[in-house]
């Protein structure tokens, strides 16, 4: 009877869309674990080839015979909203420097991207959990 494949680690990185590679973050994270580094890169980067410059979060599981899986979460929301107003960064004094403006349709749009990763089913909720993070980036909704 085969024995059933343990998970021995769970290592999340944050990694920009199509660009892994074994130089850190990704080679110094994986390497104590055994894992194929190259091979987690080619896999990353050919799901996330197509997806424009953008920061994915990786949840790697390592299994005892030294195989991975890996699953793919969305964009931190602050990266969706700066792609969404065309900006490099948020304020660096959010309660005084604004750097932009949101539109309902906007944080609407966001929200139902991140909906899957939050910790909500409600729309209404994750429209408001999107609100909150525009408002510490110094972003008007």
């Amino acid at each position: 009877m085969p024995r059933k494949k343990e998970i021995i680690a769970q290592v999340k990185l944050l990694i920009p869309s199509g660009k892994a590679n074994p130089a850190p973050p990704v080679g110094p994270a994986l390497g104590p674990h055994g894992i194929n580094i190259m091979e987690f890169c080619k896999q990353f980067n050919a799901q996330t080839k197509n997806m424009a410059d953008t920061l994915f979060p990786v949840v790697l599981n390592v299994y005892n015979d030294r195989s991975f899986t890996f699953a793919l979460k969305t964009p931190p929301a602050s990266e969706l909203i700066k792609k969404a107003l065309g900006i490099v960064k948020g304020s660096s004094v959010p309660n005084k420097d604004k750097v932009g403006v949101l539109t309902n349709a906007q944080i609407e749009e966001i929200a139902k991207t991140k909906l899957p990763d939050l910790n909500t089913d409600s729309i209404e909720s994750a429209i408001n959990i999107i609100t909150g993070t525009a408002k510490s980036m110094g972003v008007e909704t």
